[in-house]
């Protein structure tokens, strides 16, 4: 794969020069050396949203939204699906939360306990689309063959209205088996894609959007009990002429040194459409006001290297379609030049990757992808290495 470098134009003003000096210090990083990429989905229906971990004694595990008809529909359920072999195969996905309504992103983590604490959130999204179906008469424009309306219906009469909506929120699900057995799920109070980091000191921290209460909330919370009970910490402050309600899609790393960073989707016309990031220095009470880093894509994901660096990667919605990745030297205050995970996308309905390290040290990084020959998404799996 070649190795490619994606530029911002920067915003004028004294933000811009910060950015620029960022910009300006940064490192070119190795290619990304791409042994094979391959689809991983077991079965026909769309996958998306995917989060890969590496258990402690070498397990893959992926969970991800399966069994659904499209991006957007009544069916999503948590699915998980594992490998024992570095990824070369992968079982048949299990369903392990299926609250009745969609179902979304989901994100793993295994705690330094064991633990696994699998995260979602749930959507309502479907039901205008499913109101204005049943207004179409059969044979006019736009209207929904009789089976498929049938089917949306069935699925959505599983429960009341007003369990629908009691079933909309934020949630965690947690193991203490490795995975054969699951708790009920119970309030996370935010949610990301990828879920809640284990930090050094002992406590989980979950950068994420409150995203069904009022006010809505961006921030981050922490539990201190293995992911039993979660507590808000922290708010994310908000960068001069943004809100917050365009902040989405958070994830948080700890590097070396003990700053904490968390990344954020940004929909702001400011910088729309890139990676902004915000530190820590005082273990999560206090954030640093949102920058930009100068990367356009998202939203991305995380990972401290055995070797004390940091990886990013994230989803690149233009031509080439595909995912890209970062590394930073220097505890995440700059940043690589762009290497390309995979470019081969058909369109921008792909992305959320996520990636875990080998014992060989190699990277393995997932994501979600439509593609044409099949259905719906697929789970796509890279294995690479840095030069």
């Amino acid at each position: 794969m070649s190795l490619r470098l994606n530029r911002r134009q920067l915003l004028h003003g004294a933000g811009a020069a910060a950015a620029a000096a960022m910009l300006g210090a940064e490192k070119a990083a190795a290619a990304a050396h791409v042994r094979d990429i391959k689809i991983i989905s077991q079965d026909p229906h769309y996958h998306g949203w995917p989060t890969v971990v590496r258990r402690a004694h070498g397990e893959l595990l992926v969970c991800c939204s399966g069994n659904r008809e499209g991006h957007i529909c009544p069916f999503g359920k948590v699915e998980l699906i594992r490998s024992t072999d570095d990824g070369q195969s992968w079982s048949w996905p299990r369903t392990i939360l299926d609250l009745g309504i969609d179902n979304r992103d989901s994100g793993i983590l295994e705690t330094a306990r064991g633990t696994l604490l699998v995260t979602s959130f749930t959507s309502l999204a479907y039901e205008p689309m499913l109101r204005k179906a049943e207004t179409i008469p059969p044979g006019q424009p736009g209207a929904w063959a009789a089976p498929r309306l049938a089917h949306w219906l069935a699925a959505e009469r599983r429960l009341s209205g007003a369990d629908r909506r009691a079933n909309l929120g934020v949630w965690m699900v947690r193991s203490v088996d490795g995975g054969r057995t699951w708790s009920a799920p119970y309030d996370s109070l935010l949610n990301s894609p990828h879920g809640p980091v284990q930090l050094r000191d002992g406590r989980l921290l979950y950068a994420g959007v409150d995203l069904w209460r009022t006010p809505r909330r961006v921030g981050v919370c922490q539990s201190t009990d293995d992911g039993q009970n979660w507590r808000w910490l922290a708010a994310i402050p908000v960068r001069p002429g943004d809100r917050s309600s365009e902040y989405h899609e958070l994830h948080a790393v700890e590097a070396s040194d003990g700053r904490l960073i968390v990344q954020i989707r940004n929909h702001n016309s400011a910088n729309a459409g890139e990676t902004l990031q915000c530190e820590s220095n005082d273990g999560g009470r206090s954030w640093s006001v949102p920058h930009s880093i100068g990367v356009w894509g998202l939203p991305s994901h995380l990972l401290r290297l055995a070797d004390g660096r940091l990886l990013m990667t994230y989803g690149y919605r233009r031509k080439p379609f595909g995912n890209q990745a970062r590394v930073s030297e220097d505890y995440g205050r700059t940043w690589s030049a762009a290497m390309v995970v995979s470019d081969d996308g058909e369109g921008g309905d792909l992305g959320y990757p996520s990636t875990a390290q080998l014992a060989d040290g190699s990277l393995l990084t997932v994501w979600y992808e439509s593609r044409s020959g099949f259905p719906g998404a697929v789970l796509r799996q890279a294995r690479w290495g840095l030069g």
